[in-house]
């Protein structure tokens, strides 16, 4: 029962990821992996607060928690697009941009999953 919720869960965060992705670059353009960022700062803050909801709050059954956590949110998240992404830009020369979506990737996801854990335990 958990691998069906985790793959039910995958392709809807697939999907997920494409739209916001799609809406992302079709707003901003893709000079910049905008689309990646979006999803990965939004994917970091929701894993935060579900997972304390989902542990701390609900106690939330394993394979709700595999659906959400594991399937939905696992999918939704590109950290191998961020990567080839980020070596895209390094083979274009674009050291800076690439520097710059590192640092925005890893800091603002680390922030946002630790306002998702702050706003869930508020809760």
């Amino acid at each position: 029962m958990q691998l069906l919720a985790i793959a039910v869960g995958g392709a809807i965060g697939a999907l997920l990821r494409f739209w916001v992705s799609a809406g992302v670059h079709h707003t901003f353009g893709r000079s910049f992996p905008y689309g990646t960022l979006t999803v990965n700062v939004m994917g970091s803050l929701l894993i935060g607060l579900l997972y304390v909801l989902f542990t701390e709050r609900l106690e939330l059954a394993a394979p709700w928690r595999a659906f959400v956590l594991v399937g939905v949110l696992g999918a939704f998240t590109t950290f191998s697009t961020f990567s080839m992404e980020t070596l895209e830009l390094i083979e274009k020369g674009d050291f800076v941009a690439s520097m710059l979506n590192i640092l925005l990737n890893v800091g603002l996801c680390v922030l946002a999953a630790w306002v998702g854990v702050i706003t869930g335990r508020a809760i």
